[in-house]
């Protein structure tokens, strides 16, 4: 032992230093990396925690932004049909005022023709009638008088009821017009109030979704929510397809119409199929922008599969075409039909609107084989 401390204490010390510091090495670099390990791990549980928390955060408002937007579907829908009423009063008092026009025109020719009738009579009236009869000398000619006069009073009996049937025609369609004239007011007064409480239900909704957005901050919670939300979207087709089985419809599909369809909704496609959407996640189907409130319409004739509520997508209507071919519409306002339903090509299905947690007016739609997504872009008509 000391004359190993005698060497440490000459020139060629500081080299033994350097041995065993270097031979230290893996010991202190182990010690680091578990430590480095250990904390990294702690990270990855708070991250696995937060993500937790905002999906079961997200997963509480989804249920008040559901009702939020239900309640905007019973608006917007109520407000739909009042507006058709409102369309077809003023239609049927277009239809009414015409009439009335052509009333009065028709009664002012009768009564012209019924005025020279008088005067006319009036004038026979002055040499006698009953004279004139008596002064007839020839039988032929007593006759041929006494058949004309009776055509002349015939003619005018006729021509006064016919005067006072128009008389009672027009009578009857100005009350209708009055009627009908408190009933458009009726609703335009329905219309506004419908109109305060969708307002209402919409800035109430806002309200939510706010939430839900702060709720899901973190990219691990968006993309674990998007992959829920497809997962539910799955599941309600599955079960969709299951019951349209148990019911099969003579409908023989889109497979002869590629490129033919009608589009779905007025606007601007904004995303398309395939695209990236977060993460791994990809677009499904496409968004197409619209107004809201305006109409999303049948893209070929079908029987409507499923009509409901669903998280991500919001209000979702699905059609059946046959043949293993369905149609998807979400984020709608409104629902037009209920499941069992056929619709028409063409025919209004739903309103267009933000349902689904969405911050702007846009359709989401898809086209599916065997419940796999195709590209709708490459079906409709362009």
């Amino acid at each position: 032992m000391l004359p190993l401390l005698l060497w440490l204490k000459n020139k060629k010390a500081p080299c033994l230093w350097c041995f065993l510091f270097v031979c230290l090495l893996p010991s202190l670099a182990f010690a680091q990396s578990k430590d480095e390990l250990q904390a990294l791990q702690e990270q990855i549980k708070q991250k696995q925690q937060q993500v937790a928390k905002q999906l079961a955060k997200a997963k509480s408002l989804q249920a008040e932004l559901r009702q939020s937007e239900l309640k905007i579907a019973k608006a917007a829908t109520a407000l739909n049909t009042t507006e058709k009423e409102l369309k077809g009063n003023q239609q049927e008092q277009r239809t009414l005022k015409k009439r009335q026009s052509e009333l009065k025109q028709k009664l002012a020719q009768q009564q012209d023709i019924l005025a020279k009738q008088i005067r006319s009579a009036f004038m026979t009236g002055n040499h006698d009638y009953a004279k004139m009869l008596l002064n007839q000398e020839n039988p032929a000619k007593f006759e041929r008088t006494i058949t004309y006069y009776q055509y002349l009073n015939k003619a005018r009996r006729e021509l006064i009821d016919e005067f006072r049937q128009l008389g009672d025609e027009l009578t009857q369609i100005n009350l209708t017009l009055i009627e009908k004239q408190d009933r458009l007011q009726n609703l335009l007064d329905r219309q506004q109030a419908q109109q305060a409480t969708l307002t209402q239900e919409q800035a109430s909704r806002k309200q939510t979704l706010s939430k839900v957005q702060s709720a899901i901050e973190s990219d691990a919670a968006k993309i674990e929510e998007l992959q829920a939300n497809e997962q539910n979207l799955r599941k309600a087709i599955a079960e969709a397809e299951r019951l349209a089985a148990q019911k099969p419809t003579s409908f023989d599909g889109l497979a002869k119409l590629k490129g033919k369809l009608l589009k779905p909704a007025d606007g601007r496609v904004r995303k398309l199929f395939g695209t990236k959407r977060q993460g791994q996640v990809r677009w499904k189907g496409v968004i197409v922008e619209g107004n809201e409130g305006s109409n999303v319409i049948a893209i070929h004739h079908g029987k409507v599969l499923y009509a409901n509520w669903l998280r991500g997508f919001g209000l979702v209507i699905v059609l059946d075409h046959g043949n293993g071919y369905m149609s998807l519409y979400g984020h709608n306002q409104a629902l037009l039909h209920q499941a069992g339903d056929t619709v028409t090509a063409g025919e209004p299905i739903a309103l267009v609107g933000q349902s689904g947690g969405q911050s702007s007016p846009n359709l989401y739609f898809e086209i599916r084989y065997k419940g796999d997504p195709v590209n709708p872009t490459q079906w409709i008509k362009h």
